[in-house]
């Protein structure tokens, strides 16, 4: 009988620790060696911009001390739906993701709210739908700076084309209604062909092209991602128009990205300037926001301590709009825009390694 009751008596105490090791202290399921498990959705990796974001967030995650899962949606909504299932099916408490359509993520944002885990959205905003927080860079300031470079450069008369990304998106939205809104405001003279092309190179290639023939005078590109910039230097080769700026038939062309390419194409003369999008700090902000969020932290609309501000867009969301300035090859100021030289050595894209 004793030996009965003893028995019962340990298989109680390892039970109870059982439960207790079960529902943990507090609260957050852990991955390896006790850490927060997060996910991380990765949009697409067919560009040097998402591959360095891809890069940088695993070297991120070791330095906030999390546990990470990461799947890929390849630009596909459908994909990231999918994805975001197998993550509750993990048992994640946070998720990261990259929605490129900004609109038909809110199903899954709510179902998500259901269960309780944060989300923090990166590079774009959801049209609808709460997380926890949205980090990207201003991106009508990345069309504003563009249209004051080429402006400047262009004397405020001439042509210019502006290849789009997809207006599906709220980043390519708000790139082209930007970049027409200074054009319109500060260089009337200055006509501009809009090119949807849907962030595909090959489609952004061939409508430079036809512009080109069509109008031999234009001497301005904006491309709002570096996604057409293979494309882009092709097709002035072709033309004879990838020349050097001192040359009267250089084309004066505008990225967005920052990636290295970009930069060494502007130190090159191939490329007149971009807008460095902060690929590292994407990738540590988005997973800095989740374990804040596991953390119980919150935050409110200001400055922060990394060189950001913290808007509000709307009731009840808040952005960290982190710092993305315009690099060019002499470090100059175009239109009151200042800009960093492509060699600057806090440029992501020179230090990628």
């Amino acid at each position: 009988m004793r030996l009965r009751t003893a028995f019962c008596s340990a298989a109680s105490v390892l039970s109870a620790m059982a439960l207790l090791s079960a529902c943990g202290g507090s609260g957050t399921a852990a991955g390896a060696g006790g850490k927060p498990l997060v996910g991380v959705d990765y949009p697409r990796s067919d560009t040097d911009f998402w591959n360095s974001y891809i890069k940088y967030t695993p070297e991120y995650a070791k330095e906030l001390g999390l546990s990470l899962k990461t799947t890929n949606s390849q630009n596909d909504v459908a994909k990231l739906t999918a994805n975001a299932q197998t993550f509750i099916s993990q048992g994640v408490k946070g998720l990261a993701m990259a929605p490129q359509d900004t609109a038909a993520i809110a199903p899954t944002l709510a179902q998500l709210e259901a269960k309780k885990i944060p989300v923090v959205t990166v590079d774009t905003r959801p049209d609808s739908g709460k997380v926890f927080m949205v980090v990207r860079a201003d991106n009508r300031a990345y069309g504003e700076k563009a249209c004051q470079y080429l402006g400047t450069k262009l004397a405020g008369k001439g042509k210019v084309v502006m290849l789009e990304g997809g207006l599906d998106s709220i980043n390519g939205r708000d790139r082209t209604e930007a970049f027409n809104d200074c054009m319109k405001k500060n260089f009337p003279d200055i006509k501009v062909f809009g090119e949807a092309t849907n962030w595909d190179g090959a489609v952004a290639a061939q409508k430079l092209q036809t512009d080109l023939t069509a109008n031999p005078d234009i001497k301005g590109v904006y491309m709002e991602s570096s996604f057409a910039l293979s494309g882009t230097l092709q097709v002035l080769k072709q033309k004879g128009l990838l020349v050097g700026p001192e040359d009267k038939k250089h084309v004066f062309v505008v990225s967005n990205d920052g990636i290295p390419e970009e930069l060494k194409s502007i130190a090159a003369g191939k490329i007149d300037a971009t807008v460095s999008q902060p690929a590292d700090l994407y990738a540590k902000y988005a997973l800095y926001y989740l374990k804040a969020a596991i953390d119980g932290k919150t935050f409110k609309p200001g400055r922060t301590d990394h060189d950001s501000t913290i808007v509000q867009v709307r009731d009840g969301l808040l952005e960290d709009q982190l710092s993305a300035p315009l690099v060019t090859a002499d470090g100059g100021t175009y239109g009151g825009v200042p800009s960093l030289k492509s060699d600057d050595k806090s440029l992501w894209g020179n230090n990628l390694g």
